[in-house]
């Protein structure tokens, strides 16, 4: 099926998008996210993230920390970056190791931004943000966000907007570590690949028709992002800017795609 869009403002998204979404904007959209039909729910969510400004410095629990509070699960996530303006960082993990204490100082302070390691960006960078990440995107960035489906987030920073911090829930299910860089990888953009393999999703890059970079992968979900061309999938033609939603590898035509994502449950 062909998932719905949904736009959604944000006073850090950006008033030009991509043609594919209508170019110039009357406001700023900083997400635009793909919605099943009432009574089905995805176990991923993918979305388009567009910056102007900083987003908050987050964390998000993994499985068994956040069903301690409620909640069906935890929240992995990885960032494809479609463009990104030149000096566009994301901040990912911290640039030394500390302690509970000194965290919840430096955002007393005021200073977590000096923790934060800031990395510089690219098209076609790829970081997968285990659970526990300290993490924030920052301004002059468009990409694609690949995620567990599931809405919890804790805000240790949020550069004084007028929304709630999380800081104690922030600091219990935190890594006060540097960012692992095993999770990085600068794709290469002309070819097929899988581009992670995780305990939560796997995702793929397809160029053309290329069926078998999807052979012998397992999976009750399959979500398909047309970068460039289109991908029909149970009889719905999905083109660049949509996302279709099937069940088996065998329900997606890749006769007329040229540049796709493929993300897929890991169960």
């Amino acid at each position: 099926m062909k998932l719905k869009q949904k736009t959604i403002p944000k006073p850090w998204g950006q008033l030009s998008l991509p043609k594919i979404f209508g170019g110039k904007q009357a406001e700023k959209i900083g997400e635009i996210w793909f919605q099943p039909p009432k009574g089905i729910i995805p176990k991923l969510l993918t979305k388009y993230l567009f910056t102007s400004e900083k987003l908050s410095i987050q964390v998000h629990p993994n499985d068994r920390q956040a069903r301690r509070k409620g909640s069906l699960s935890g929240k992995e996530e990885c960032w494809y970056i479609l463009e990104a303006e030149p000096g566009a960082v994301l901040g990912i993990g911290l640039t030394k190791e500390v302690s509970a204490t000194k965290l919840h100082a430096a955002v007393a302070c005021g200073q977590i931004e000096q923790l934060m390691d800031w990395k510089p960006v690219k098209s076609g960078d790829l970081f997968y943000i285990p659970a526990g990440t300290i993490h924030a995107i920052g301004p002059g960035i468009q990409l694609i966000e690949v995620q567990q489906n599931a809405d919890i987030t804790y805000r240790l920073y949020d550069y004084g907007r007028a929304r709630d911090l999380h800081l104690d829930d922030a600091i219990s299910v935190a890594s006060l570590t540097p960012y692992d860089m095993k999770h990085y990888q600068e794709t290469v953009t002309d070819q097929s690949a899988k581009l992670i393999d995780g305990p939560h999703f796997k995702l793929f890059q397809v160029l053309g028709d290329d069926q078998d970079i999807l052979k012998g992968t397992s999976a009750g979900e399959w979500q398909i992002l047309p970068l460039e061309g289109k991908v029909t999938t149970r009889g719905k033609s999905i083109g660049a800017g949509e996302c279709g939603l099937c069940t088996k590898t065998s329900e997606i035509d890749l006769s007329k795609n040229i540049k796709s994502l493929i993300a897929c449950s890991a169960n």
